[in-house]
């Protein structure tokens, strides 16, 4: 075989071979979690660019680091927004143009959460409100660009609380079952304390007063147990004592029973040089309410109104009523309080 057979076989078999080259440039798809995937055709860009793949390879896409880009990103330049401006090609900025890749209708998105029913957000109800401008939502960092953002943080204008802050849209901070589908009332909280009965929050009881908004989250996170606060707390106005203050509903400083269900204080014992001392909650409350001795008198825990035999002969502590006029005298009948 000569010379030029030899080159004619060359530029036939390259004749072959190329058609089925370029056939490797196929369609790319971009799977999407809430909508449509996108499809970027390459036969549409490289007969554009003259087959020229290194407009892009790999000065925007490289294919050893494939990455995933937002549409915050592109419309800064990156991906797919370095040429689409608006100059050379259609704007990623554009709200007119999202359906040139954005095929078909965006679905619901749904957040799972932890101790309460999902959170939907429905594309199709949100777009119609917004008249087709999506980049309402997929322009601004604080709205797309936070995630698994806390209810206290949308409060502030975080991700849905950007909008839904009780003037453009219903607050965040109230109206749960419009966003939690198939919310039923929150059960009752049972809040564990040491040396006493379990206090009790029933949900449903509230609720038949009060709106969400009214205690959630200017009083209570939205998280059971995310700020413990002590019966002195609440007689500053902190947590329940924010309404429980003797106006708005009963004090948090008496009717303990109320909250604390099967409540029975225990018979109270000090060690002194007289011998044990004792203090029967059984037989004082057949006379008086814990509000009597709570807290102007005694703290709710052991130990933190320790007064000396000669202060309670003063008025102090026990001697408040043991004065010889509304109960026997702290200075006579020492059995009756030490075991001698």
């Amino acid at each position: 075989m000569n010379l030029r057979s030899i080159s004619i076989a060359c530029m036939l078999f390259l004749a072959c071979i190329l058609p089925a080259t370029a056939k490797e440039t196929k369609e790319i798809t971009f799977k999407l979690r809430n909508a449509e995937p996108v499809v970027f055709s390459h036969d549409y860009h490289l007969a554009k660019y003259n087959n020229n793949c290194r407009i892009c390879h790999n000065t925007l896409f490289n294919l050893k680091n494939r990455k995933r880009y937002t549409m915050l990103e592109m419309e800064k330049g990156k991906s797919c927004g370095a040429c689409h401006t608006g100059i050379k090609a259609f704007s990623v900025a554009d709200d007119a143009e999202c359906v040139r890749c954005h095929k078909g209708k965006p679905r619901p998105v749904v957040f799972k959460m932890k101790g309460a029913t999902d959170a939907v957000f429905k594309h199709e109800l949100h777009v119609p409100k917004l008249g087709g401008k999506c980049r309402t939502c997929h322009s601004n960092k604080n709205i797309v660009g936070a995630r698994k953002v806390t209810m206290a943080q949308m409060e502030k204008g975080k991700s849905c609380g950007a909008c839904h802050d009780s003037k453009k849209a219903f607050t965040v901070s109230g109206n749960c079952g419009k966003c939690h589908q198939g919310m039923a009332p929150p059960k009752t909280v049972a809040f564990k304390i040491k040396g006493v009965a379990d206090a009790a929050f029933s949900h449903d009881f509230h609720l038949g007063m009060y709106k969400c908004a009214d205690c959630h989250t200017k009083l209570f996170a939205y998280r059971a147990g995310a700020k413990h606060n002590t019966m002195a707390d609440m007689e500053k106005g902190k947590s329940c004592g924010a309404c429980h203050n003797g106006k708005d509903a009963f004090a948090s400083t008496g009717d303990c029973g109320k909250c604390h269900p099967g409540l029975k204080p225990a018979k109270l014992t000090w060690k002194t040089s007289l011998g044990e001392a004792f203090f029967d909650h059984g037989f004082h409350l057949g006379m008086f309410k814990c509000a009597d001795c709570h807290t102007k008198i005694f703290k709710y825990k052991k130990g933190a109104s320790s007064a000396t035999m000669a202060q309670m002969e003063a008025g102090a502590s026990c001697g408040t009523c043991h004065n010889g006029k509304d109960a026997f005298s702290v200075k006579d009948d020492c059995v009756k309080c030490h075991n001698m």
